[in-house]
């Protein structure tokens, strides 16, 4: 199967899964709200342009507002944390190229904390948007903190359990020195 078809399946696989599963499910508590449509922007290869990620975030964010009804909400949302990935993997990847082969990220790839403070960092930033373009038209911000805190750990326990659960057959860079 072609990168392409891979990435686009998964991309609507995550999407109908938010969607139809997650979104229907009762709520435990106000401010618990699962939420992974965003996984597979995490996935995408480290090869892909700044303009390429921008335009992908911005895809699946419209897609999930169609579905949800709301006015642009996660497609600003995605659009940022594509915006900043690039800035983080630089951080948190060796500068090394010749030890970093990977064509992904992943727990493997990156190793286990840094690839846990990389979508703890996108997890935050991406919650803490969406939950504050919400805020500015209702709400406490002790509400807005609450909520951006308990939302976040549920993702990221949702998003540990994935990767931990369906492990991802990684395959190599073919172009380095």
């Amino acid at each position: 199967m072609s990168d392409f078809l891979k990435y686009t399946f998964r991309f609507i696989l995550f999407i109908l899964l938010q969607v139809y599963l997650l979104n229907k499910v009762p709520h435990l508590h106000r401010y618990i709200v699962p939420v992974i449509y965003y996984l597979p922007l995490f996935w995408l290869p480290f090869t892909v342009s700044r303009l390429g990620l921008l335009f992908i975030g911005f895809a699946v964010g419209i897609c999930l507002d169609y579905f949800m009804m709301t006015p642009g909400l996660h497609a600003a949302a995605c659009v940022l944390i594509m915006y900043v990935r690039p800035f983080l993997i630089n951080i948190l990847t060796p500068k090394d190229n010749t030890e970093f082969t990977y064509k992904e990220p992943s727990p493997l790839a990156m190793q286990w904390t840094p690839f846990a403070v990389y979508v703890f960092v996108l997890t935050l930033l991406h919650h803490g948007y969406v939950l504050f373009l919400e805020w500015l038209s209702f709400g406490s911000f002790l509400d807005f903190i609450v909520k951006v805190i308990i939302t976040t750990a549920i993702s990221l326990l949702l998003t540990f359990t994935v990767e931990l659960l369906f492990p991802r057959r990684l395959r190599f860079r073919t172009n380095t020195p």
